[in-house]
């Protein structure tokens, strides 16, 4: 079986898009992390499983079309999947913007990964996509986050109350956004 390829790479991860024979990696990997991660995790209409094959089936469904870019966060030395960043909503004409999301397993979280993949998912925003804008939003409690998109030079924007369901409650998000000029 082929390699899936590398659309951006830095010094220590690559993205590339996810294949159905990532299935098991990503779902062990995400299920592993439950507790780094259900805080953040969005509550999907009809409830369904976001730690299980329901969530990676949509993940996978919507990984690569007009209206988003999903790719899997790898390790450049092993390809080991580490976690996940994406670029939703892209919408054209004079907007030219997405909303991005990212996770990262717990085992690999505070080693600077997701910095550097978020960096290489903004790149390829603006470079490959020719995007204007992009906006990440962010609860307000989820400090390393917002510390993320602070060191890229994303700039705060306001606070959208109950914003997104979260946990099965309204919870609300700092709005973040960074523009290709200001990249």
């Amino acid at each position: 079986m082929k390699k899936p390829q590398a659309v951006a790479t830095g010094e220590r991860v690559f993205l590339r898009f996810p294949t159905a024979a990532d299935r098991r990696e990503m779902v062990g990997l995400k299920r592993s992390s439950r507790k780094h991660l259900e805080r953040w995790e969005a509550s999907p209409v009809g409830g369904g499983d976001m730690f299980g094959a329901w969530w990676f089936g949509r993940f996978l469904k919507s990984s690569n079309d007009e209206r988003s870019k999903r790719f899997a966060v790898c390790l450049k030395e092993t390809g080991e999947i580490v976690g996940q960043v994406g670029l939703g909503e892209i919408s054209r004409g004079a907007f030219q913007s997405c909303y991005m999301g990212y996770w990262i397993g717990a085992a690999y979280a505070r080693q600077g990964l997701m910095s550097e993949a978020v960096r290489l998912a903004v790149g390829y925003a603006f470079e490959e996509l020719e995007l204007h804008r992009v906006e990440a939003n962010i609860v307000p409690t989820n400090r390393a986050s917002k510390g993320l998109v602070k060191k890229l030079g994303f700039r705060y924007e306001g606070t959208a109350k109950r914003y997104l369901k979260i946990a099965g409650k309204w919870a609300d998000h700092e709005h973040w956004a960074v523009t290709r000029e200001e990249w």
